[in-house]
């Protein structure tokens, strides 16, 4: 199975979840998707070594050739390109690679040239201790995280259950890791802010029609509107990780909690089976 952990807001304890629950399973796979700041590596503390280079498509005007026909412009739906009239602008940071630009130039003055997004990096082969990692990394100065993400899934092997950390929110790169996942986790935390970002998490998940249920991170901390909404629009409530000093002190620590308080692995592997027996043969089916 691909499990995608996510959550509407930063901050909720997706990462811990993630990676408490690669560590209860044998043979898992993890994959950080948050390739913005993926820090699942900051509670494993494994050697990564960089596997490949992802790189985008970046159109590049040969002014000389155009004639500021403005096809281009008007065709990119990203405002990437813009027509002067005797001058035409191009802005990097908003282009999707998708190539129209160059498709519609009836002058050919439109060429591509490739320029490095983000890397993609893994755990070193000989690294046999706990799920095996893979990572994404966001180059500095890029904006386009969904194609890092892209290229990170495909190392996911469909023989193996892959644990996916998706980036907080709800914006395209979210969308792009929770593509084919055939299950999602949402965690949140029992606050206002909490519940109002947990809403725009459901509404995504069932838009794409992924079955998901809730964890309640730092439950106890808050109230219980959480629960009273997952009650009233009939969603399942997975588990709840109390507001625990010593959870929250291995925290600080980069310690996962499952390493030191063994009844919680097997409250992570209880999760992982209820999931698999409900969703899992629906998927084999």
């Amino acid at each position: 199975m691909k499990i995608a952990i996510a959550s509407g807001k930063g901050g909720t304890g997706k990462t811990t979840v993630a990676v408490n629950l690669a560590l209860s399973l044998q043979d898992a796979q993890l994959i950080d998707c948050d390739v913005e700041e993926p820090n699942c590596n900051l509670f494993l503390n494994k050697e990564l070594e960089q596997l490949t280079e992802v790189t985008s498509m970046i159109p590049e005007i040969v002014e000389e050739n155009c004639t500021y026909c403005k096809k281009c412009s008007d065709f990119c739906r990203f405002n990437a390109i813009a027509t002067l009239p005797n001058k035409i602008l191009t802005f990097p940071t908003l282009c999707h690679s998708c190539g129209g630009c160059i498709m519609v130039c009836p002058e050919g003055a439109i060429q591509e040239h490739e320029t490095i997004t983000g890397i993609i990096r893994k755990t070193s082969a000989d690294d046999e201790n706990g799920p095996e990692l893979y990572e994404g990394l966001l180059d500095i100065g890029q904006t386009m995280a969904s194609p890092v993400i892209s290229e990170l899934k495909k190392n996911i092997d469909p023989g193996r259950t892959a644990i996916i950390d998706a980036p907080p929110g709800t914006a395209c790169p979210v969308l792009t890791t929770l593509e084919d996942v055939d299950y999602c986790i949402l965690v949140t935390e029992p606050t206002p802010f909490g519940l109002h970002d947990l809403k725009l998490a459901v509404e995504v998940v069932r838009t794409l029609e992924i079955p998901h249920g809730i964890v309640i991170n730092r439950s106890g901390s808050g109230d219980d509107s959480v629960e009273e909404y997952c009650m009233n629009e009939n969603i399942e409530i997975l588990m709840k990780i109390p507001h625990d000093t010593k959870i929250a002190q291995l925290y600080s620590e980069g310690i996962p909690f499952v390493q030191e308080m063994g009844q919680w692995k097997e409250k992570f592997i209880h999760l992982y089976s209820s999931i698999q027996d409900r969703y899992g043969r629906e998927i084999e089916a």
